[in-house]
């Protein structure tokens, strides 16, 4: 038997992440500004370290509970409330490891080879790997057309027979834009008509800016029968490294995803759970401090574009911008490398990231703001010598 066939099949035919694979560039090397990775800057909030430093004084290090510590889970359906969602903490939430183990278990929980997947493009990496080792056939649908924001026209028309699922992220992760409610009622329409799953990623929901805030399309009517919600702290409250997410799900599903959350982790880590729980009993301060300060990077970032003459979009929230960088004449992938030999700052390139995402980077703004201007003079110097002309000055939009 050769060597490799003694793998799985589907494994060895996973590529590489497109992220992970891009940042063995930057390893080692100290001079680079990294725009790339998606983690906060800032450490998680004092009072959310210390409350786990007294849990492990105490010695509370065994298991818990596969659903998670109940008061955890408690305060989870308290804090949903203000987004119109009704979930019971005893059979339709389950504390996970993170949000990636949330979106693996509920895609192996609902999709049989050959089930259909609509997956909102460009979007996080991670989804469309984690589908495809279902079997389950991806329907990719671009969004670059439509100011990447998935409208229920599109979903329409995506959809066949065969389809099982729709992903969506709201705000998105790598563009920064949201589903205006208006449009997410009508992707819910669609949705109740053709009877498939939706796995909403709301990841990002507490880091909005603009006038209107985050909506779930599990708020709407009869929509919590369809939808996966699938939340956690490592954005909005910091905690990266903590692996802490949760789901929640109808009892039906929540009833099959159980089974492989028993089987895979068993649990979250249990000091990660009363640090959360402490994030949500008193950490909004914390949170609304760091809210603001990307507010503030965010503004920096997008009016430095438009004077470079990138055309971008101003995202509504999370911490990415996803300037358009055809003007320069090189692909993403081009553009990102030689941002990192020549000008010593790394972003991502945007096709790693799917339909759409070709001709865009991402760009992190969870970095210092005296870096983030640095960065953003030599990004400025390199779309300068490649021949785009900058915005005349007092003119911050991009024609």
């Amino acid at each position: 038997m050769r060597r490799d066939a003694r793998f799985s099949e589907k494994v060895r035919a996973l590529p590489p992440s497109g992220i992970r694979a891009f940042f063995e560039l930057i390893q080692g090397r100290d001079d680079i500004i990294s725009l790339g990775v998606g983690e906060p800057d800032f450490p998680t909030p004092w009072l959310m370290r210390e409350e786990a430093f007294y849990h492990l004084e105490e010695g509370h290090t065994s298991y818990t509970s596969n659903w998670g510590i109940r008061p955890l889970r408690d305060a989870i359906a308290d804090y949903l409330r203000k987004y119109g969602l009704a979930y019971s903490a005893e059979r339709e939430i389950l504390v996970t490891v993170g949000v990636s183990e949330a979106v693996d278990a509920v895609l192996r929980a609902v999709l049989n080879p050959g089930d259909e997947i609509i997956v909102c493009e460009p979007c996080y990496v991670s989804y469309l790997p984690l589908a495809a080792l279902c079997g389950a056939r991806l329907v990719h649908l671009d969004t670059s057309g439509t100011g990447f924001v998935p409208t229920a026209e599109a979903v329409s028309r995506a959809a066949t027979p065969r389809t099982k699922a729709l992903m969506l992220c709201s705000p998105s992760n790598p563009t920064g834009r949201m589903i205006p409610a208006e449009e997410l009622a009508r992707i819910a329409e669609v949705v109740r008509e053709r009877g498939f799953w939706v796995l909403s990623d709301e990841v990002y929901c507490e880091l909005t800016y603009g006038g209107s805030p985050h909506c779930s399309i599990a708020s709407f009517p009869g929509m919590k029968d369809y939808t996966a919600v699938l939340n956690g702290f490592s954005k909005a409250f910091a905690m990266t490294g903590w692996r802490i997410g949760y789901l929640c799900c109808p009892a039906d599903l929540m009833e099959q995803v159980y089974k492989l959350h028993q089987y895979s982790t068993i649990c979250a880590p249990i000091m990660s759970q009363y640090a959360a729980l402490e994030g949500l009993r008193n950490g909004w301060g914390e949170v609304e401090r760091m809210r603001l300060s990307y507010r503030q990077r965010r503004n920096l970032m997008c009016k430095a574009f438009a004077d470079m003459g990138i055309p971008v979009t101003e995202p509504d929230g999370a911490f990415y911008v996803f300037p358009d960088i055809r003007r320069t004449g090189l692909s993403s992938a081009e553009f990102a490398s030689a941002l990192i030999e020549k000008h010593q700052v790394a972003v991502v390139p945007g096709s790693v990231f799917g339909a759409g995402g070709e001709g865009y980077v991402r760009c992190c703004y969870a970095t210092g703001i005296a870096k983030l201007k640095t960065a953003l003079e030599r990004i400025a110097r390199m779309v300068a010598d490649h021949g785009v002309p900058r915005c005349p000055a007092g003119n911050d939009r991009v024609p």
